[in-house]
């Protein structure tokens, strides 16, 4: 009985000092100049027929590398759907809100870069048929769309990694 006491007392005290000790160690990653966005693609995706209607959702493709010698295991990411309101504006001016796809963890699993990853808005267009997906992209109406993608980890506040307009190409991928 005064043996667990002893050891509960002294993993009580030595508990904070090894966390203290483990954070002062691991220096802050700035994520704008460490992390780098690769091989980016997308387009819209054929997400079928939903409701008597077709409907294609906004899509992008990436991966996130870093140098080999920065210790980072994994991030959170925030990945923005914006529409295109105003072209001439530049930047977030120019956006508006559509949706937003949370990735709480994205490891580094293949060495210095996460593996090849796709993230599609849950929302999207949809026309009647017999309008093509295709024709869709072309209506007169339809609004482009930019990806935004956000990385933090843990309490650090989030930063802006690429921007990318999805491009008027449908996917069945």
């Amino acid at each position: 009985p005064g043996m667990r006491v002893k050891g509960r007392l002294l993993v009580a005290c030595l508990l904070p000092l090894a966390l203290a000790g483990a954070s002062s160690c691991s220096q802050p990653v700035d994520f704008k100049q460490t992390l780098q966005v690769t091989d980016v693609s997308g387009g819209w995706f054929d997400a079928g027929i939903v409701d008597g209607k077709n409907k294609l959702v906004p899509s992008v493709t990436f991966r996130i590398k870093k140098p080999a010698n920065v210790r980072l295991n994994s991030v959170s990411l925030n990945v923005h759907f914006k529409k295109i309101v105003d072209p001439s504006k530049p930047g977030l001016e120019g956006e508006q809100e559509f949706e937003e796809v949370f990735l709480q963890t994205v490891a580094f699993a293949e060495g210095p870069q996460t593996a090849l990853m796709t993230v599609r808005s849950p929302v999207g267009v949809t026309g009647d048929p017999p309008q093509t997906r295709a024709e869709m992209l072309e209506h007169r109406l339809f609004q482009d769309v930019r990806a935004r993608v956000f990385a933090k980890q843990s309490s650090t506040t989030w930063v802006d990694l690429m921007a990318f307009d999805i491009p008027r190409t449908v996917l069945t991928k």
